[in-house]
């Protein structure tokens, strides 16, 4: 079986900086194409210059209208997509109990609708290709996490199930589709970049605590999951929410 991305044009979104770059950075290594996206373009295309073959294009996937013309922008320009990585989320929100309408939308927007835009816009070309889309999810959606906001539980929850469900219609476009539900995972400015500068303590207790590893996990391992997914390494696999957490969710 071929393991190998060579010459695969694959979008990933969310990709300027953490788990996205790093997805990137990883399917280049493999001979993909990778197109790098985000809103902003600074940090966009300061990204991109470090990724051999790397195209960027800014968009806010979260309306359907600008995940549309990052879709059309990218087949006319190679012509085909292979692949596709719907990294864009946050789980930064409000504390348990304080939910607002406007804070649900928000992050039903970046969580969900960012994915589903994607996979509506791309799913004609993906189909011409045989193609896969790996949504990156969490385990806030598999199980319940201490301190974690429930509208990111929620959103997360609402995306898994969401792959479940669309992988059979897809799967009748020759179309695969899995998550990957993340657990901790470190890298600069992220939620626990900032917990460890505040409290490193608390932090080392709570993995001994509630990570079988007893460890945070790194962009690159999740990467290494994703490029499994993305190439011929999986094809009778889809619909599949595969944990990379250290052994910290409980839920079945």
């Amino acid at each position: 079986m071929n393991c190998s991305l060579k010459d695969k044009v694959i979008i990933v979104t969310g990709s300027s900086r953490g788990i996205g770059l790093s997805i990137a950075e990883s399917i280049a290594a493999h001979g993909a194409i990778p197109i790098l996206n985000a809103r902003g373009t600074v940090k966009l295309e300061e990204s991109s210059r470090k990724i051999p073959n790397a195209y960027p294009v800014a968009a806010d996937v979260s309306v359907l209208k600008h995940a549309e013309e990052l879709v059309n922008r990218v087949y006319e320009k190679f012509g085909k997509i292979n692949g596709l990585v719907c990294n864009v989320g946050t789980g930064k929100s409000v504390q348990p109990g304080q939910e607002t309408f406007a804070e649900w939308q928000k992050i039903f927007a970046i969580n969900l609708w960012s994915t589903t835009n994607m996979v509506e816009a791309s799913k004609r070309h993906l189909a011409d290709t045989r193609g896969s889309i790996v949504c990156i999810s969490s385990i806030c959606g598999e199980d319940v996490i201490p301190e974690a906001p429930i509208t990111y539980s929620v959103a997360k929850a609402a995306l898994n199930a969401y792959v479940r469900g669309v992988a059979r219609p897809l799967g009748h476009l020759g179309i695969r589709i899995n998550a990957i539900a993340a657990g901790n995972i470190l890298f600069e400015d992220s939620s626990w970049d900032e917990k460890l500068k505040i409290d490193p303590v608390a932090v080392r207790s709570m993995l001994e605590r509630e990570v079988s590893l007893g460890r945070l996990g790194s962009p690159d391992e999740i990467a290494c999951t994703a490029c499994f997914l993305l190439s011929d390494c999986s094809t009778f696999t889809t619909g599949s929410i595969f944990r990379v957490d250290g052994g910290q969710a409980r839920g079945s």
